[in-house]
């Protein structure tokens, strides 16, 4: 039997992606440095994009205004994807984003794939707004952004499609009820004073 033995720099080759690879499924990847002195505490987070598996650094959204959003197929709530992607697309050049994180922690209603969970969203609701690998929103076991907007608000996911509204700054965090819609007034004002809150500072200097 032959016997191979590999070098230092042929292991680093295949060892370093696959390492890689485990950080990005585990969505544990962090801001460098220079971008985490900048931002938010509260942003930074990195998990991996629903479509591509690419880890999706949370500090690239910012100062801007943040609907983050747990999701789920197969809900009663579910034809709430369609007010949300409407939502972003009215409000995103104002600087709003919609993050969706797919969660199958409610009654078993997020069952798929993260594939399947991103072709179900684009095909039938022409998603476009960012959403994320599949995770858990709630428990011991729940991503560490929902861990803090649970603390921060002081209010967790009781079902699928509850809202956490972020301000530009990354500081405050609004709770909102799952049976909310994303049209509904409440929500819809208190999106309209966060987006209008820079604008009105910069008439004021």
């Amino acid at each position: 039997m032959k016997t191979f033995s590999l070098s230092m720099p042929v292991l680093r080759r295949f060892l370093l992606p696959a390492g890689f690879l485990f950080l990005v499924t585990a969505g544990v990847l962090r801001p460098t440095p220079a971008i985490a002195e900048s931002c938010p505490e509260l942003l930074r987070h990195s998990f991996a994009d629903l479509n591509t598996g690419a880890p999706r650094d949370l500090c690239q959204y910012q100062g801007k205004v943040i609907l983050v959003v747990n999701t789920a197929s197969y809900c009663a709530f579910t034809d709430q994807y369609g007010g949300l992607e409407a939502l972003y697309r009215k409000y995103k050049d104002r600087g709003l984003v919609v993050l969706g994180f797919p969660s199958n922690d409610f009654a078993g209603q997020e069952p798929g794939s993260n594939r399947q969970i991103a072709e179900f969203c684009r095909l039938t609701y022409g998603v476009e707004f960012p959403m994320f690998a599949k995770s858990h929103v709630t428990g011991a076991q729940r991503n560490a952004l929902y861990a803090e907007l649970a603390r921060r608000s002081g209010e967790v996911p009781r079902w699928n499609f509850h809202k956490y509204l972020i301000d530009r700054d990354g500081k405050r965090v609004q709770s909102f009820a799952s049976s909310l819609p994303p049209d509904d007034p409440r929500l819809l004002e208190a999106l309209s004073r966060l987006l209008d809150a820079r604008k009105n500072l910069k008439r004021e200097t």
